[in-house]
């Protein structure tokens, strides 16, 4: 994935004061925000097993509406199950969410609503009409339709443009995202009509679309980056990862693959069993991947089964500061366990694990009840003792101090100055907060400036990819010349003038410095466009610095 385009929206996210880590760098900024706006359609509203990062679901507590009653049972809760001792008297007349606060920066009190969206995100399918789409001048546009889903089967196209919804006329009004959402989705069988314009069409089409199950891959991209080496990249770790990456991985495997490079950057966590799961693979039988434990919580310890799909051939994970959790399991069992090469920059640090007590109302809470340690024992959490505040500022700081931006050699690492581990082979390794890569690779900055990061927050670039490049390029062009395809030099032209129209005041020498940055997010935007995460992951990563590093070192 390329560097500059990951920076740039980390740093506008710290500017905006975003509170997702996720969404922290430039790339997964553009690409979440992408999704932000988008819709997987029709979800149905259950509450099942959960383990994000370690999430279990127990049985309604007999909490009721009262606020007073709720903070009671929270209060029990802490009491019985918190990983460490508290004073349940100093959280008494709190707030619910300052009372968690006291405790760590994971623990969470969940409406219903944002509990039930966790558990469908995670589970790896929908039910729903399986489309994405972006709102383009008030107008819905479609981004992507999912192979086989139900919009699919009856012939919605990317590039549709949703006129009507049911009765619902939608287009030209400016609907907030959540109405959008409450008129599309529903449940299994049940229906939705809606009214189409489609280019080269003059008259609008009715399309009536039954909902239906929808599979979401947590796979982005499977391809050969040469003759022996596969790349994979992981999203998150949801229900059904293993089967995704074992799919992925026996694909490539036909195609000559004896060497892999596992993108986890980015990826925020999810259920810990499969993240398990997936370390199965690249483990002979009985190694230990990690182990959990907290005051109420034994200790557990995870070891590998055998027959796994990738125990013998060159391995190279790549991380970054927003690889959290189950992410960090991964990295941390590879790199205690001599497997395979660590290549990025530190990650996030999230090594407490939640257990979700759903209360009765549908909301609930998830509570810290123990933490990850790495088979060495290194503990994946970094502090907050400075509090909330200045952990969610953490990654802002690594970034002041150079962290994230030193040539390696010259980083600054704080984990470096902490407790020091030693591999089988006789490598140094680090705990006190993340696991810190073998192969450190600086995040690039060039081209951000403030007018970049305006026409990010303003969605400029978006809006100039969907409204003009999309009618000048199709994917027959891109498709016949993805080495050598450019942007032109009249596409830069006319994007500045796109710009200065919505309200950009600037000459176009202040475009200069970002120019390449640029002209490189619109590429990738239309390669997304037309061929989807497969596509766009095969031209960023032509000039990914972490990419070229995991090749080189798997010689």
């Amino acid at each position: 994935m390329n560097e500059n385009f990951r920076f740039n929206a980390r740093l506008l996210l710290i500017l905006c004061g975003s509170q997702e880590m996720k969404k922290s760098t430039r790339f997964n900024f553009v690409y979440a925000f992408f999704l932000a706006l988008i819709l997987i359609l029709g979800m149905i509203l259950g509450v099942r097993f959960l383990k994000d990062q370690g999430y279990t679901i127990q049985k309604p507590n007999q909490a009721n509406t009262n606020s007073d009653r709720r903070v009671a049972d929270i209060l029990s809760l802490i009491q019985n199950n918190y990983v460490d001792e508290v004073n349940s008297d100093t959280l008494q007349n709190m707030p619910i969410d300052s009372l968690l606060q006291q405790l760590d920066p994971h623990s969470v009190y969940l409406p219903a609503e944002k509990a039930y969206a966790m558990s469908d995100d995670l589970e790896g399918n929908f039910e729903g009409i399986g489309v994405e789409y972006y709102i383009l001048n008030d107008t819905l546009f479609i981004t992507n339709v999912v192979k086989d889903g139900p919009a699919f089967n009856v012939g919605l196209k990317v590039g549709d443009k949703i006129l009507k919804i049911d009765t619902v006329q939608v287009s030209g009004r400016s609907l907030p995202q959540k109405d959008m959402m409450g008129r599309l989705k529903g449940k299994k069988g049940s229906q939705v009509q809606v009214v189409i314009a489609r280019r080269g069409f003059p008259q609008a089409i009715p399309m009536l679309i039954k909902r239906g199950k929808v599979e979401v891959n947590s796979v982005d991209a499977a391809y050969m980056l040469n003759a022996e080496t596969g790349f994979i990249r992981i999203s998150k770790f949801g229900a059904n990862t293993e089967k995704d990456f074992v799919e992925a991985l026996r694909g490539l495997k036909a195609k000559g693959l004896k060497k892999l490079v596992l993108d986890l950057r980015d990826n925020g966590g999810g259920y810990v069993t499969s993240a398990t799961s997936l370390a199965n693979h690249f483990f002979e039988q009985d190694k230990l991947i990690m182990y959990t434990q907290g005051r109420n919580e034994p200790r557990t310890d995870y070891f590998t089964t055998g027959g796994g799909e990738f125990e013998q051939g060159k391995l190279a994970v790549l991380i970054n500061e927003n690889s959290a959790s189950a992410a960090e399991i991964i990295a941390g069992a590879i790199q205690d366990g001599d497997r395979g090469i660590i290549i990025g920059r530190r990650s996030f640090g999230k090594g407490l694990v939640q257990e979700q007590f759903q209360l009765d109302d549908g909301s609930a809470l998830n509570l810290t009840v123990a933490r990850y340690y790495t088979p060495l024992g290194r503990s994946i959490q970094k502090s907050y003792k400075k509090g909330y505040t200045a952990y969610k500022q953490e990654l802002e700081e690594r970034f002041n101090d150079g962290e994230l931006t030193q040539p390696d050699g010259k980083k600054v690492d704080s984990l470096q100055k902490g407790t020091v581990y030693t591999t089988p082979a006789g490598k140094k390794v680090f705990g006190g907060g993340g696991i810190t890569p073998d192969v450190f690779i600086k995040l690039d900055t060039t081209g951000y400036t403030k007018l970049y990061g305006k026409l990010l927050d303003e969605r400029i670039l978006f809006d100039y990819t969907f409204e003009i490049l999309v009618k000048r390029y199709s994917a027959n062009n891109l498709n016949q010349s993805s080495s050598q395809f450019q942007i032109s030099e009249t596409d830069w032209k006319d994007f500045i003038k796109y710009a200065q129209n919505k309200g950009v005041s600037a000459n176009s020498k202040v475009f200069e410095p970002s120019k390449t940055l640029i002209l490189s997010d619109l590429k990738l935007m239309l390669y997304r466009f037309y061929f989807g995460d497969q596509g766009y992951y095969r031209i960023a990563n032509q000039t990914d610095p972490m990419i070229k590093s995991a090749l080189s070192k798997l010689q």
